[in-house]
Order: C-alpha cells, then structure tokens, then sequence
C-alpha cells in the first residue's frame, strides 16, 4: 500500500520545483549557445538544441518564446556570468599593478577556456550587435569592468606607478582585444604562419606577452 504523502513531502517537492527549473534553463542556455556558436543565428534551429539536450520544443518556447528571445538570452548570460567572474576576482583588495595583472591573466584564461561563447560574439558582431537592443540593463551589467578599471587606474596614478594619462576604457578594449584574438583567429594564424596559438606553448608564450606589454604600456 502507498503511502500518502504528508505535507511535508509536498512541501520539499515544491521547494525543489524552482531549482529544478533553474536548471532546465541553465541546461538550455549551454546547448544553445553550442548551436548558436556553431551555426550561427540564422543557421541554429531549435530542432538542434532538442536532441543536444533531449528535451522537447515546448520546454525551450516556455521559458524564451521564441528563437530571438533564446538567442538573446543566450547572449545576456555571457556578459552577466562573464562580468560576475571578474567581480569575484576582487580587484580591489590588490594593489594597482597586481589588480591589472591577474585582470589580464583572468580575461586570457577565460576566453581561451570558452570558445563557444568567443565565436558568439563574433555571431553578433556580423549580425550588428542588433539583438543586444533586446538585454535589459546591458550597459549597466558591463559598466562593472570598466568602473573597476577606473578605480585601479586612479589608486595606481595616486601611487605614481600607473601613467597619468591611462584611459580606463582603451586600456580594457587592449585586454579583451588581445584575449579574444587567440580564439577567433587560432583557425586563420595556423594556416598563414603555421603557428598553433591552441598548443600549451603558444598559449604560455602568448598570455606572457600580453600581460607584459599592457602592464608595460600603462605603468608610469
């Protein structure tokens, strides 16, 4: 005979109900992400992400209605989990120079760690930016990296030990320009100079250089 369930089961089932959905979209979000990367938005279909993560269309069109509102979710999830990984980094417990390093070091690692989330961005660089119109707060979520490199900036120019003229901005775009590339452009740099920026060596060689030459360029 079974029993009947006392209202303290019920009670653990529906707390678990909204984790459990947390992790239906989390789950969603990575497939997706997979296919958009690989497809692109134009190319990515629904059916696709179905049979990545065996689960039904119904499920995906429940939590973002549409192909647009997946892919701009999918979107808004890079910028907000890579922005909290750089806040955990605690910038400003560091002194100046320390600060920016490990903020180069971090930036570098992360993007050669998720390539499918590099090749997302490079999605919607050819699409405009367009469907970041859709991501509520977007330029209040990244102004997180930019305020933290104002405040290592003015702590290292009060120092003496970070140059005076050291634009916050400019000096983050340098980071992330110079971490994106050895994702994007691995496939395109193997074939013109036969040189795999993807091997242990290269990614040594190629993290060292970039946290000397920014260091270098913005230290008084």
């Amino acid at each position: 005979m079974i029993a009947p369930k006392t209202p303290a089961k019920r009670g653990r089932r529906q707390a678990a109900a909204p984790k459990d959905a947390e992790r239906t979209r989390a789950d969603i979000l990575v497939a997706a992400t997979r296919e958009f990367a690989e497809n692109g938005y134009s190319g990515a279909r629904i059916e696709h992400i179905v049979h990545r993560m065996r689960t039904s269309k119904r499920m995906i069109y429940y939590y973002f209605k549409d192909k647009r509102g997946l892919y701009s979710a999918v979107l808004e999830e890079y910028y907000r989990s890579l922005r909290q990984a750089e806040s955990d980094l605690r910038l400003d417990d560091r002194a100046p120079l320390d600060a920016l390093r490990e903020l180069i070091n971090f930036t570098f690692d992360y993007h050669i760690a998720n390539p499918d989330r590099v090749r997302l961005v490079m999605v919607e660089n050819i699409h405009k930016g367009r469907h970041l119109d859709t991501i509520p707060f977007l330029e209040e979520l990244n102004a997180t990296v930019i305020q933290a490199m104002a405040r290592i900036c003015e702590r290292g120019q009060a120092e003496g030990v970070i140059r005076a003229d050291a634009d916050p901005l400019e000096t983050y775009l340098s980071i992330a320009a110079v971490s994106f590339f050895n994702v994007s452009n691995r496939y395109t740099v193997a074939k013109i100079f036969q040189y795999d920026m993807a091997s242990a060596e290269a990614y040594a060689a190629r993290k060292a250089h970039a946290i000397d030459m920014i260091l270098r360029y913005v230290a008084a």
